[in-house]
């Protein structure tokens, strides 16, 4: 028996996202874009939920490709909206053509999204040391800061708790606890 975090349960879709990405730290562009999306979508919803639809997204969203989403039109967002294969809330779909807007913005700026996010834990995974689940926080002085920089860069749903989540997925924090099998082989990816 392999000791886990307890909050994938037996939810097999759950336990393969904690046991092969969760945490994982992760410098692709793509792929942290493609996070932001996700974590921006699961506002108000549970991960779960998102997992389970993240294939309709990527299909739906041109496999998260920044550079065809800022180009969106009206009709795109219109089409998006009607598609039941994912979350259809206008608000958070025009915040995902905002939001690569911003993404490329934040490129050209700063060489990388990576070089640009990940100084909020100053180019280093931050390693918790969390017994039980009841430890972890929603949210981290690094979130706020974060939150912050990216609504004054124009970002919409990064509120702190969705920016916290988006460090514990991308890897910018091992939130794994400690009894966890990933905890340790995540520490030694760094």
């Amino acid at each position: 028996m392999i000791n886990r975090c307890p909050w994938p349960k037996d939810d097999v879709l759950m336990v393969q996202y904690h046991n092969c990405e969760w945490g994982v730290p992760l410098y692709d562009d793509a792929k942290l874009f493609e996070f932001i999306v996700l974590d921006s979508f699961q506002a108000g919803l549970s991960w779960s939920t998102i997992l389970r639809k993240r294939e309709n997204f990527r299909k739906a969203f041109d496999n998260f490709d920044f550079k065809k989403i800022a180009a969106y039109k009206e009709d795109k967002i219109e089409q998006l909206q009607n598609d039941e294969s994912i979350i259809r809330n206008k608000l958070k779909i025009k915040a995902t053509v905002g939001n690569a807007i911003c993404f490329i913005k934040v490129q050209m700026e700063f060489g990388s999204f990576n070089k640009y996010i990940w100084q909020f834990v100053k180019h280093k995974p931050i390693n918790n040391k969390w017994k039980t689940l009841q430890e972890i926080p929603t949210r981290t002085v690094e979130s706020d800061t974060m939150s912050k920089d990216l609504k004054k860069r124009g970002f919409k749903f990064v509120g702190s708790t969705i920016c916290y989540a988006f460090m514990q997925a991308s890897g910018m924090v091992n939130d794994h606890i400690i009894d966890c099998f990933r905890y340790k082989e995540i520490v030694k990816m760094q």
